[in-house]
């Protein structure tokens, strides 16, 4: 299935969540088998070959995503999540948002030190939740191989901000 096919199952919601702002759904994609495994196989594509050896998601749409991909890889999946939601110990970052902080945390055992990991989200749009997660992956002593999204709002500049993975790659762009 070519990107504008799939661009087809991705719903547009204007004014959420505030006004002004386009909302990407990707429900509908998720409801549809065959765009689902399309979607799944085009994060993958780019990065089948080059030793992926985990996959991290960042919470949530990454862990819907994240996991197929991991068993597309046939490696496992470990979730980066909003600080407090993981039961065991692990690294935090915090990060900048437009109006405050945020912070991210991961298993500490969820990556080992010089593992080869892709990290995978829905949406990269100004970049700062994904460059957190970066940073919180190299924390863990990970070997970046490259970020994989199903939609980049390229107006928004997160490309950039992940300039220094070796790939990002974006399936479908706005």
């Amino acid at each position: 299935m070519d990107p504008e096919a799939l661009k087809r199952h991705i719903r547009a919601v204007p004014d959420f969540p505030q006004p002004g702002i386009v909302f990407r759904d990707v429900t509908p994609l998720l409801q549809d088998p065959e765009a689902l495994c399309a979607s799944v196989e085009a994060l993958v594509a780019p990065f089948r070959d080059i030793g992926v050896e985990r996959v991290a998601g960042i919470e949530s749409r990454g862990f819907i995503f994240g996991v197929p991909v991991a068993l597309a890889l046939g490696v496992g999946f470990s979730p980066i999540r909003k600080a407090g939601k993981l039961p065991h110990h692990t690294h935090r970052i915090e990060y900048a948002l437009e109006y405050g902080t945020d912070a991210l945390e991961l298993h500490v055992d969820g990556v080992e030190p010089g593992q080869r990991v892709l990290i995978v989200d829905d949406l990269l749009a100004t970049g700062g939740t994904a460059a957190a997660g970066v940073e919180l992956l190299r924390k863990a002593s990970a070997e970046l191989v490259g970020g994989s999204f199903l939609i980049e709002l390229q107006a928004l500049g997160g490309r950039d901000r992940l300039a220094d993975l070796p790939l990002t790659h974006a399936v479908l762009t706005y």
